[in-house]
């Protein structure tokens, strides 16, 4: 890749602010100079993303990620470097400059793109035609209008092997365009390539932008798999993307329904329900519950009432709660999934659902009343073994109002009186705050420790060197007019690890060109490598600031370089040994 000028990059991220970009995919609270929230990359209760106005990065101290707005955009839209400083070009209205840089990964996003737009209208168009029969037929029988079935682009695939290859070709695709798009792939035979998609009823997946990103599709037959979702590509992440989510987000509403299905959702959609999605033939993703976080405050579980479908609603449960969402858990009548139910109702569908809607319970009510069932009330022990798993669910909750709610019902249901319930609640409480203080406990040691430092593997091996020259860089960083005078007393060879001299040596040259040492760490560094640079970068304000502490690291870095290793003292001849300990009990001194 041909490197973007730093007057660019300044300028972009001088007209892009990161605390208002934030701010819209997020709830941010300001702390002292700094904001926090609830990270939007991964599920917690407690606020860890912490957002740094001096020099406008991030960093989350619960999952490790750290960066600056490209980095941000990066991960919250799902783009490749290059795309993420289109997205914020355009947002600036910034034109992107005329150097030839290489975006060849940006070009195939694009043609991926276009291709599954192209095929959609190739779906589409089948669908409609005679080979399209079954398909449209398939369709109104499930009661779906034919303004529905445009609205969502449903095709159908046809009971062909290279129909949507042909097409494709004619339309200028390569057969590696159609290959990186998954809608193709190589025959086993060597005689080029066969349609992925065949004999199935077509469901376009569509992201928030509009981009036709892959696709699901029905088989006609009773051949398995039944459905047969898009692998993941460049353009594509199942376990990040929902379906309908691009209509969902237009639909003025704080809720969003969560289904199991496409025919779940477009029917809800067809009834005047836009707020349902669904997953993508997968199980529900933390990834995906923090994606539902941008656009609502409450998710409406869902899911069929068989026993795979109660699992799955118990696991979502405990996803959704922990990225800080409220959830609602539907009983629909008659073990019915939400398409059925509507079909059953005909015109009354919405009318019938909505009353389903109103009268569904939170997450609590389900899981005490699943887990009422497992237990017998006509014994004392049956009694007894369903208060201690219901207290323990109870004391997951955060408001102590609904705490006190939940207590009364105990009471109410099992004679024990509330006084007694709330005590083990207390005590429940107790011992959660004592297993996460000693988990948090537990991380920092290991933290200081570095046994879990992947991006400099030496660091466990010198931890008095390695904890210096990061408080070195990190002086360096925030103080680069301290350039020569770190110079003048510390050269790249005293630093004991490799990747803290690499570092060293980057931000030396970046200040020595008179530019910003964290300018293009973005472009310049792997996701991990760029996590521990900004949480480097920003915990200068937690260590000293004078001169005299500088002096201290680089004596420190010096004093750990002067010492032998151990392969040196274990390879050492006698007299060579004697140099040795001469040597080390100098430095000690």
């Amino acid at each position: 890749m041909a490197r973007l000028s730093n007057d660019f990059l300044s300028e972009i991220k001088y007209r892009n602010d990161l605390v208002e970009l934030a701010s819209s995919y997020m709830q941010l609270k300001r702390r002292g100079r700094n904001l926090v929230g609830l990270c939007p990359f991964h599920g917690e209760k407690t606020p860890s993303f912490n957002i740094y106005t001096e020099n406008g990065s991030f960093y989350c101290f619960g999952c490790g990620v750290g960066g600056d707005i490209i980095t941000f955009v990066m991960k919250i839209e799902n783009l490749d470097y290059m795309e993420a400083v289109k997205f914020l070009a355009q947002r600036a209205g910034m034109s992107m400059p005329e150097d030839d840089y290489d975006d060849s990964l940006g070009r195939l996003r694009t043609r991926i793109y276009e291709a599954n737009r192209e095929a959609a209208r190739f779906f589409y168009s089948k669908l409609m035609s005679k080979e399209g029969a079954d398909g449209l037929g398939y369709l109104r029988g499930r009661g779906l209008a034919d303004s529905t079935i445009r609205h969502f682009g449903l095709g159908f695939a046809p009971d062909e092997r290279f129909a949507l290859g042909d097409h494709l070709r004619s339309k200028g695709f390569t057969e590696a365009e159609m290959t990186a798009a998954n809608l193709v792939f190589k025959s086993k035979s060597g005689r080029g390539v066969l349609d992925r998609f065949y004999n199935r009823v077509m469901f376009p997946i569509i992201d928030v932008r509009g981009n036709v990103i892959a696709f699901g599709g029905r088989i006609m037959t009773d051949q398995k798999p039944k459905y047969l979702n898009t692998s993941d590509t460049l353009v594509f992440n199942k376990s990040q993307n929902l379906f309908s989510l691009n209509n969902a987000k237009n639909s003025k509403s704080d809720q969003l329904i969560l289904c199991e299905g496409y025919m779940d959702v477009i029917s809800l959609n067809q009834a005047g329900f836009t707020n349902a999605v669904a997953t993508l033939g997968t199980a529900l993703t933390a990834e995906q519950a923090s994606l539902m976080k941008r656009y609502c405050k409450e998710v409406i579980l869902c899911y069929d009432a068989d026993e795979a479908g109660q699992k799955a609603t118990a696991r979502a449960i405990d996803i959704l709660r922990r990225v800080g969402l409220t959830v609602k858990v539907i009983a629909i009548p008659d073990g019915k999934d939400p398409d059925e139910f509507i079909r059953r109702h005909g015109d009354k569908g919405h009318a019938a659902f909505q009353n389903v809607l109103d009268n569904s319970g939170n997450d609590m009510d389900f899981r005490l009343f699943k887990l009422r069932a497992l237990y017998d009330f006509n014994t004392p022990q049956g009694k007894l073994d369903y208060l201690n798993d219901a207290v323990k669910l109870i004391c997951e909750l955060d408001n102590p109002m609904e705490r006190d709610i939940y207590a009364s019902r105990l009471s109410d249901d099992t004679d024990v009186a509330k006084p007694t319930i709330m005590e083990q609640i207390s005590r429940g409480i107790r011992r959660n705050n004592y297993k996460r203080r000693k988990t948090e406990f537990s991380q920092i040691q290991k933290n200081i420790s570095a046994r879990d430092d992947r991006v400099n593997p030496q660091h466990a091996d010198n931890l008095r060197a390695a904890s210096a020259e990061e408080n070195l860089l990190a002086y360096l960083i925030n103080n680069p007019d301290k350039l020569t005078y770190i110079h003048e007393r510390l050269s790249p060879d005293d630093f004991l690890t490799d990747f803290n001299r690499k570092l060293y040596i980057y931000f030396s040259d970046k200040i020595l060109n008179n530019t910003d040492p964290l300018i293009s760490v973005s472009a310049d560094f792997s996701e991990d490598e760029r996590s521990k640079i900004f949480r480097l970068a920003n915990s200068y304000p937690d260590m000293p600031h004078t001169v005299q502490a500088l002096d201290e690291f680089i004596g420190i870095i010096k004093e750990e370089k002067s010492k032998p290793t151990d392969s040196e003292i274990r390879n050492s001849t006698q007299d060579e040994f004697a140099s040795l300990f001469s040597k080390l009990k100098d430095s000690r001194q």
